[in-house]
């Protein structure tokens, strides 16, 4: 016996009652009647997972306004951004670093000046003064 497409795949018809759907399969042994406990749930599924989407979209809408709106009211305040801060944090570093080195070098050029001054001096003291 051949079957032809129709016969093949049954028809899937709709019947709407109220607000319950009955999904109704034809085929020739007649109708067969289902409300589809697994196709509610799936059709729930369906619909909290578009929820879900759709509270994920306001989310990062949220997000981005609230963003927005915090880089206007700190831009008021005069507040610096992170990046610039940190910067300004390393060069005070870097300047507290040469700032030592170079009290450090005054220090033993100080001492080196005494240091020659000391000899110089007794020779100056043995050394008469002409006078004027």
């Amino acid at each position: 016996m051949r079957h032809s497409n129709a016969e093949a795949a049954p028809a899937l018809n709709v019947l709407a009652f109220g607000a319950q759907r009955h999904y109704v399969i034809s085929s020739k042994r007649g109708f067969a009647m289902s409300t589809g406990p697994n196709r509610i749930l799936d059709e729930f599924a369906k619909l909290m997972t578009d929820a879900a989407g759709a509270a994920q979209g306001v989310r990062r809408e949220v997000e981005t306004a609230f963003k927005g709106q915090a880089e206007r009211i700190l831009n008021s305040m005069d507040v610096v951004q992170r990046e610039e801060f940190e910067a300004a944090r390393e060069m005070a570093a870097k300047a507290r670093d040469e700032n030592s080195r170079l009290a450090a070098r005054i220090e033993a050029l100080e001492a080196k000046l005494a240091e020659l001054a000391g000899e110089a001096a007794p020779a100056a003291a043995a050394k008469p003064r002409a006078k004027k």
